[in-house]
């Protein structure tokens, strides 16, 4: 605004009549010496004049330059003014770009968060329903596995290896009695009052009083063994049994057959069966039967044979007299004994234990020795 005033000011000062300058007049005829006076004055007067103009054109001159200066700084101003705005629109643009990317990358991970969420817990339920029902299928093995070992408890206590509980064991009731059993069913009643009134008849024996002393080493070596029960035979323990007791007891003539006797045994996979006609099923033709009513399949002795077992699955028979009958049950006596044992069914005091496996150990002996009770 001062630049545009001073200019005006100053054409304003040139359109006005200078103050103060003198007109040339021409000289009277009367006067010599008023010539050379005007003249003098003149001249002042043209010098002025000039000055005066000289110093006006400076000022124009000076005041063009200021407003050309002046346009051209605004020029500059407003160039920077406009590449600064250009650069703060494309930042602007460029933040709201961002701005945008981040609200959409919010709302993706807000979405998956829910959705894993979700997925979280429809997993967590299901292991829950699935963890709620293997605790109910257990709960009721754990009941059933309970109720077993209850039957397995009474079983022990009411039917050991010395005086089996014939009614749980049919099998080792005499054919006679068998035959009779299925061929005629009775009133459990009648039946328990027939046996109860049998038993008060029955004059009670007398008891035999031994006298018994534990061998160390043999005490010693069924509590090594009673530590970490097996049935493998290299402790020393089985290895005593096997080599004076079950390996003599189930030598026959037959050799191969008794070998695979003893693998029987051992596995837990020797049936014996008594031999009825009455009460044999039918045999398949498949089936082959070794030996006969008259014949002992594994001492090769012509013998009235009870009975026959079966090795495994295998289907083949084989008739057995009653003493070998008498050698193999004493040895499954033994195993079922230490395989009670083994699994904890047996809850005795440790002496009470080996004297027990002492007492199937003599079975064993007498067995092969060929004592053997008349019943068999």
């Amino acid at each position: 605004m001062s630049l545009f005033s001073q200019a005006s000011f100053e054409e304003d000062s040139q359109n006005q009549p200078a103050v103060g300058h003198w007109k040339t007049l021409m000289p009277s005829k009367g006067s010599k010496e008023e010539p050379e006076t005007g003249c003098q004055d003149a001249r002042g007067v043209d010098e002025t004049q000039s000055t005066e103009q000289l110093n006006v054109s400076r000022l124009r001159s000076s005041s063009v330059e200021i407003r050309e200066k002046g346009s051209e700084f605004l020029k500059e101003e407003l160039h920077k003014a406009q590449k600064e705005l250009k650069l703060k629109d494309k930042e602007c643009e460029r933040l709201s770009k961002v701005r945008e990317q981040l609200e959409q990358e919010l709302e993706e991970l807000t979405a998956s968060l829910f959705e894993e969420a979700h997925k979280m817990v429809r997993e967590a339920n299901t292991k829950q329903a699935a963890s709620e029902k293997q605790l109910r299928e257990a709960r009721g093995k754990i009941d059933m596995l309970q109720a077993e070992v209850t039957a397995l408890k009474t079983l022990v206590i009411t039917s050991t290896p010395s005086s089996p509980n014939r009614e749980l064991h049919p099998q080792l009731q005499s054919p006679s009695k068998a035959v009779f059993r299925k061929g005629h069913g009775r009133n459990k009643s009648t039946s328990s009052a027939m046996v109860s009134a049998a038993s008060q008849n029955v004059t009670p024996e007398p008891v035999s009083h031994e006298c018994k002393e534990v061998d160390s080493i043999l005490f010693a070596e069924f509590q090594a063994w009673k530590e970490s029960p097996t049935l493998d035979k290299s402790c020393s323990f089985l290895d005593r049994i096997y080599r004076e007791d079950v390996g003599p007891c189930l030598d026959f003539t037959k050799q191969e057959l008794s070998e695979l006797v003893r693998v029987a045994v051992e596995q837990n996979t020797l049936t014996i069966e008594p031999v009825a006609s009455q009460t044999l099923p039918v045999v398949k033709v498949s089936a082959e039967e070794c030996g006969g009513p008259k014949k002992c399949a594994l001492s090769g002795l012509s013998r009235t044979c009870k009975h026959r077992i079966m090795l495994g699955d295998s289907g083949n028979y084989y008739y057995i007299s009653p003493s070998c009958r008498a050698r193999i049950t004493a040895v499954c006596n033994f195993f079922t004994y230490i395989r009670y044992i083994q699994q904890g069914l047996v809850r005795q005091d440790v002496e009470l234990m080996y004297w027990e496996v002492m007492r199937l150990r003599r079975e064993m002996s007498l067995a092969k020795l060929g004592f053997y009770p008349s019943e068999m």
